[in-house]
């Protein structure tokens, strides 16, 4: 499940890409919605690093997808909370979440880490 708001959607180029390779993929404009019985919450960035665009209209349609507790509990009870970081504490996830039992944010940021490794070493091989 994908929640976002009406004017924010995926490209419809990636979505057409997805179900071609057979991928369930729901567009839902209700984080609630969304989060019901998730094993997993991850977001992004609402607003990426050197978006000159309107800062304030996208916080306005973003806010209600903030994920907090709150949204947090509707939830599986033994969900995780993901983030591929630089996280905006207030913005895209509260604090008490990204800080929180639930959070695996640095075990996500370590296994990156680990990947990327992986990456440069096959690059330098030229394998």
């Amino acid at each position: 499940k994908i929640a976002c708001p009406k004017d924010y959607m995926p490209s419809k180029k990636v979505i057409a890409w997805a179900k071609k390779k057979k991928a369930d993929i729901e567009i839902l404009h209700d984080a609630k919605d969304a989060a019901d019985n998730a094993d997993c919450i991850m977001t992004d960035k609402w607003i990426s690093m050197g978006d000159k665009g309107n800062l304030s209209k996208k916080r306005k349609a973003f806010k209600s997808f903030q994920v907090n507790k709150k949204l947090m509990k509707v939830a599986k009870k033994d969900a995780i909370f993901m983030h591929d970081l630089p996280a905006q504490r207030g913005e895209e996830v509260s604090a008490e979440v990204i800080d929180g039992k639930q959070s695996v944010v640095w075990q996500q940021a370590e296994n990156r880490l680990h990947c990327q490794k992986g990456i440069i070493e096959w690059c330098l091989k030229g394998k």
